[in-house]
């Protein structure tokens, strides 16, 4: 039974992996191909991008992760090869977070209404936000990786001090709690300000159907209308974050169950749900990458039906 389980989840990550990939170079493509063409970006679709290929970064460090888990037991990873790669993937990740509340904040900014001074500078300087967002998301990474450098160094220590089996296995057991707590605490700060802009949202949505109260009913306008996808785009993040946030909390909480193979393979392919599946809710959730990417269905589909063979008189 377990054998089948882990055959199981091993698909499912495989799967995953596999459908991220394609989503998140689609967004890459497409955007750079229209950059070339076209000369220019627009903010949003350089915020794209760079989220993006930051979880294409993911997906293959996970992967990487995946690998070197199944060639080198727990408590015999070289220490550079662990140092490298966690911290890499720790990058991407980071990333892959900050760059995603920036696209929340930009569509919290350029759509919300508000007739607060405060809100009203800020939104004539939307890109400057958003500068001083991953300026402050680089000292936060900066302050992490100092802080898992540390860590790293007393484990290593820690494990060539005691080179018995039952001490170095406590001692990467605490190593990696502390870590993963740690890692939590930062990837809360990005988690908090999503909300904050989801709850923004929702008010400013408010205000704005009581204005539209003596319009007929049934109406919608064009701020209405922007207002429903920026909140449709934010609530998926969300959940998404949420489910990557609760799998990780789990890793903190039940670390000794991760020594069986099935357990481990669950917690990644819940974690990697969120970079792979989000990119499909971004390529829904613009018109651009929406067109293309039905057209390339549509143009697939016919390919398909081109190959098929005739069937004879």
């Amino acid at each position: 039974m377990g054998c089948v389980i882990q055959s199981v989840l091993t698909v499912i990550l495989s799967v995953e992996l596999i459908i991220g990939n394609l989503g998140n170079g689609f967004i890459v493509v497409v955007n750079c191909m229209d950059w070339i063409k076209r000369r220019k970006i627009t903010s949003v679709e350089q915020i794209l991008t760079a989220l993006a290929i930051s979880r294409i970064g993911v997906l293959w460090l996970v992967l990487l992760s995946w690998w070197i888990s199944v060639l080198y037991p727990t408590l015999r990873i070289p220490g550079k090869i662990f140092r490298v790669v966690y911290i890499s993937l720790r990058v991407s990740s980071h990333f892959s977070f900050w760059f995603a509340t920036c696209l929340g904040i930009f569509y919290f900014l350029k759509i919300a209404n508000f007739s607060n001074s405060v809100f009203l500078y800020l939104k004539w300087r939307v890109k400057k936000v958003v500068s001083v967002t991953l300026l402050v998301s680089l000292v936060l990474l900066f302050i992490n990786l100092i802080q898992m450098n540390i860590y790293i160094d007393i484990w290593i220590d820690g494990s060539k001090r005691n080179m018995s089996y039952n001490s170095s296995s406590w001692n990467y057991v605490q190593f990696y709690k502390v870590v993963l707590f740690t890692n939590s605490m930062f990837m809360f700060v990005p988690f908090t300000v999503s909300l904050a802009t989801f709850l923004l949202l929702i008010i400013s949505l408010r205000k704005h159907l009581k204005r539209m109260q003596h319009k007929a009913k049934g109406s919608r306008d064009a701020s209405t209308t922007a207002h429903v996808k920026a909140l449709q785009t934010v609530i998926a993040f969300l959940l998404l974050y949420s489910v990557y946030f609760v799998s990780f909390l789990l890793q903190v909480w039940s670390f000794e169950l991760l020594e069986k193979s099935p357990i481990v393979l669950f917690v990644w392919a819940t974690k990697i749900v969120f970079p792979s599946g989000h990119s499909y809710v971004l390529i829904l959730g613009n018109c651009k990458l929406r067109q293309t990417f039905l057209s390339l269905l549509w143009w697939l589909s016919c390919r398909s039906k081109d190959a098929r063979p005739k069937s004879g008189p």
